[in-house]
């Protein structure tokens, strides 16, 4: 059994360096141990290839500080909420017990996106029936189901129903985010200039992720803040809890 605090899913390599890895860093620094797990390579991403995403992937875990980052090799874009693929969101939830799962936006410009988010909030859900047999190193293992399951905010801007400051760890966000060489804007790199542009490769992209967190934290008084949504409302034990 290897119980974390944090599990974080993309249905891409970069989606959540995108979408929360400032408060995957926060909790870092505060002691709580994050896992991540990408569903596919992202082999049809315009820019770069799968090989060179699965190494820039690697190194912006090991920068982030997580524990450990697991590919599910699904197929990018063609893939499909079948048994399969449920069983292999269902192992690796049960194999490492998170209290918390960290998901795709609900709604989002690139539809695997919002494809994922179901699948894998589904795939919370159908790990804690125990009549639902799955095994690693061929033991059987135990129902789990996630305390919570919360959905972070990408490229559409929706309304969020709660938001983390993360005004301590916004630069090293984007220095995660500028790990991906072959997605964003580093006019260094040899490769750059070679490949084809994209919404997100040029210097704007790293502005406008900028500005959407000031404009997250703007309304709770942080400085920057990454937004999330959730299915089920959250509950406090008190009022002074909120801030």
């Amino acid at each position: 059994m290897e119980m974390i605090d944090i599990l974080a899913f993309g249905v891409h390599p970069d989606d959540v360096e995108l979408g929360c890895s400032g408060t995957l860093l926060k909790h870092i620094a505060m002691g709580f141990k994050v896992g991540l797990v990408d569903l596919t390579r992202g082999e049809l991403g315009t820019r770069g290839t799968a090989d060179i995403r699965t190494l820039e992937a690697f190194n912006a875990m090991k920068r982030m500080g997580a524990q450990f980052r697991h590919n599910l090799d699904m197929a990018d874009g063609f893939f499909q909420d079948n048994k399969e693929n449920q069983l292999k969101l269902i192992e690796v939830i049960r194999r490492f017990r998170p209290t918390l799962v960290l998901l795709n936006a609900v709604h989002d410009r690139h539809p695997d996106h919002e494809r994922a988010a179901k699948m894998v909030a589904d795939a919370c859900f159908y790990s804690g029936l125990a009549k639902i047999s799955t095994t690693f190193d061929d033991k059987e293992q135990m129902a789990w189901r996630p305390a919570n399951v919360y959905h972070y905010i990408q490229d559409r801007n929706l309304k969020a129903d709660f938001v983390v400051d993360i005004s301590d760890f916004m630069e090293e966000k984007l220095n995660l985010v500028k790990t991906f060489t072959s997605q964003f804007y580093l006019p260094t790199s040899l490769e750059y200039e070679k490949e084809l542009e994209t919404p997100i490769s040029g210097p704007d992209f790293l502005e406008f992720l900028t500005a959407k967190a000031r404009s997250y934290g703007r309304e709770a008084g942080f400085t920057f803040a990454e937004g999330f949504t959730c299915v089920r409302t959250p509950g406090i034990q008190n009022l002074f809890d909120l801030s």
